[in-house]
């Protein structure tokens, strides 16, 4: 007797499998000290044996606040977005030097 799976819970299955491996590949690689309220290690039991319970605790709970982070490229260092401009065109100092450029060509 053949068992009868609709393309619907296959689709879910495969969804829950994977925001638990998003998961737990996540609570793996974010470093110790960014996690928030339980250990790290507590955070990988959590979400390996509760399994989408556990993913779900750890998005809501666990996961640390978003940060924006951006390398530095001429320091070679991370640094917060906040602390340096985005893009060429929100640096001040590269519209003042691109000023002084079109000035001189003048």
């Amino acid at each position: 007797m053949a068992y009868r799976v609709g393309m619907p819970s296959v689709i879910i299955g495969l969804a829950l499998l994977a925001l638990w491996l998003y998961c737990l590949f996540d609570v793996i690689t974010t470093p110790e000290e960014d996690v928030r309220n339980l250990p790290k290690f507590m955070w990988v039991l959590i979400v390996i044996f509760l399994a989408d319970v556990g993913a779900l605790t750890w998005l809501l709970v666990g996961r640390p606040r978003a940060r924006h982070a951006m390398y530095a490229s001429g320091g070679g260092q991370w640094v917060q977005s906040g602390d340096t401009p985005r893009g060429p065109d929100d640096d001040p100092e590269f519209l003042r030097s691109l000023e002084r450029r079109l000035r001189d060509e003048d």
